[in-house]
């Protein structure tokens, strides 16, 4: 099952290093702790829409472009099985085989604007990484 938080988290820390800002320039242009927003980045926390509209603006982003980013993340994920409900019936493997297999990459998906990859780390627990498509990325995207 994906949070949500964890991708608002990884949206707000791909604009931040975008913009190679420590996290320490951005908690005090939104006027939030430093701790606390490193807590939303990790998606340990979740946002307020007043502290993400305060987190955005300290990012000179818009909050409907990052909510706009993270609904294009979740849509792609809403079309790989297993991703934001979890698959009832798979069985639970031993602790020594999910701890082999946790860290791999289960479904990559892309839309030609956003590439999303799965990892799931149990049956209830998936991590998403998404990333935008550059335009010459996307021609090869496209064309595969």
């Amino acid at each position: 099952m994906v949070l949500l938080r964890r991708v608002i988290g990884d949206a707000l820390r791909a604009r931040r290093q975008g913009q190679h800002r420590t996290l320490r320039e951005v908690s005090s242009a939104a006027n939030v702790s430093l701790g606390y927003l490193s807590e939303i980045e990790r998606g340990q926390k979740e946002a307020s829409s007043e502290l993400l509209a305060a987190i955005c603006d300290a990012l000179g982003a818009r909050l409907s472009e990052l909510l706009r980013e993270v609904s294009d993340t979740v849509a792609l994920a809403e079309h790989l099985p297993g991703v934001l409900v979890p698959v009832a019936d798979q069985p639970v493997a031993p602790p020594a085989v999910r701890k082999a297999t946790n860290r791999a990459v289960r479904q990559v998906a892309s839309d030609g604007s956003v590439a999303v990859q799965v990892r799931q780390d149990s049956p209830l627990k998936a991590t998403l990484r998404s990333t935008r498509v550059r335009t010459a990325e996307r021609d090869v995207v496209c064309a595969a």
